[in-house]
């Protein structure tokens, strides 16, 4: 763990907690947690980096991408313009047309068991696509959670463009909650997966076991070269339920991290990493363990999706309905995080980069736990400063 440096005062906003996983609505039974800060953004390490983004931001919403989607959960733009979406419980992959809204089911993934916060949950496309036309998935199976591959072919008729799934990768712990779920390919081409601790805590701490890790793998599944854990696929560990990913222009790896009671975090990865869960939620004095960057209370947070634009991360968060802003300096938060849309589109569970100022925002109200308005769920294009 890095040397203490101060990063930002504390926002000292209304305190509150969460059971986890993906984050109840407003309104619920939790309890409070009294005499804690909020939003904070605590020391890190390393402080090196490209040019400090301005410590306040700006948000603007350019138009409604689409509406009326179900469940929606991962989101990978197509290089050729289009956005695939998943849904969560109705296991589909559709093609949202950017322009027009236009919506063609590409098909079903067979082999998806949704229950709770399980389903078909992460997409991401191969880094050879132009090419191979693959589009990799996370999802529960009935046995486990796992990662497969399938063969898009965009000229055959609507809801038969998915070709059958090859699993990649399986024997991730699965359960009604704590599933992870979110994969991206890195700059290195290798394909990472946050996953969850299925809601057995001692899982996270086991490096034997696949709960509560981000894994970093081949293309073909494989524990990927220079992982720090010889034969093993596991890069960090002592996670919770991580749902976001994102690499900085110095292609460092951040991630999102629901917490339980008190803290959710958004953390920057060091390979090998011990990040503390259950040992440790938020910030800790045990240098065994990783300190987030930026930690928030669960009630303002329960972070799903994260995107890196404009020298900040942008995280997405469901129970606390708003788009949080992590202005960085290298691994450090240079600024106190910030918030924008609070309340405004309920849960928010996707943030992918458009490229320059523009971010794809996925809402997440039709997801069980949310308040569906006329019109949900809805892919929106945002402005970001």
């Amino acid at each position: 763990m890095g040397t203490a440096v101060s990063a930002a005062a504390a926002l000292l906003l209304a305190a509150g907690c969460s059971s986890g996983g993906d984050g109840g609505g407003p309104g619920g039974t939790d309890s409070a947690a009294p005499g804690r800060t909020s939003a904070q953004a605590p020391p890190s390490g390393e402080a090196s980096g490209p040019t400090v983004p301005p410590a306040k931001g700006s948000v603007k919403v350019l138009r409604t991408v689409a509406e009326g989607l179900n469940s929606p959960w991962g989101l990978a733009p197509l290089p050729g313009g289009g956005l695939l979406v998943s849904s969560r419980d109705k296991a589909t992959i559709t093609r949202v047309d950017e322009k027009t809204g236009k919506k063609t089911e590409l098909g079903t993934v067979s082999g998806v068991a949704p229950e709770g916060e399980g389903g078909l949950l992460g997409i991401a496309l191969s880094p050879r696509f132009a090419s191979d036309h693959l589009i990799y998935a996370y999802f529960t199976s009935a046995s486990d959670n796992r990662i497969v591959r399938m063969l898009y072919d965009g000229k055959k008729p609507a809801g038969e463009q998915l070709g059958a799934p090859d699993t990649v990768f399986k024997g991730i712990p699965k359960g009604v909650i704590h599933n992870g779920g979110r994969i991206a390919f890195g700059p290195d081409g290798m394909l990472y997966a946050g996953t969850g601790e299925s809601g057995e805590r001692g899982l996270a701490q086991d490096t034997k076991s696949l709960g509560g890790k981000i894994l970093r793998l081949t293309p073909e599944g494989e524990p990927a070269p220079g992982d720090p854990f010889p034969g093993s696929p596991v890069y960090s560990y002592g996670h919770r339920n991580v749902q976001g990913l994102a690499w900085d222009a110095g292609q460092r790896l951040f991630a999102s991290e629901f917490g339980q009671d008190t803290w959710d975090e958004l953390n920057a990865i060091k390979p090998g990493g011990n990040y503390g869960w259950p040992d440790a939620e938020g910030m800790s004095k045990d240098p065994r363990f990783v300190n987030p960057i930026a930690q928030w209370h669960t009630d303002e947070a329960s972070p799903s999706g994260i995107a890196y634009a404009e020298g900040s991360v942008w995280m997405a968060a469901l129970k606390g309905q708003r788009l949080w802003r992590v202005p960085l300096k290298g691994t450090t938060a240079s600024a106190p995080p910030q918030a924008f849309l609070t309340g405004v589109y309920g849960r928010l569970r996707t943030v992918v980069s458009a490229g320059g100022d523009k971010l794809w925002l996925v809402t997440s109200n039709t997801d069980g736990r949310g308040d569906p308005k006329k019109g949900d769920d809805r892919i929106l294009e945002l402005e970001v400063r």
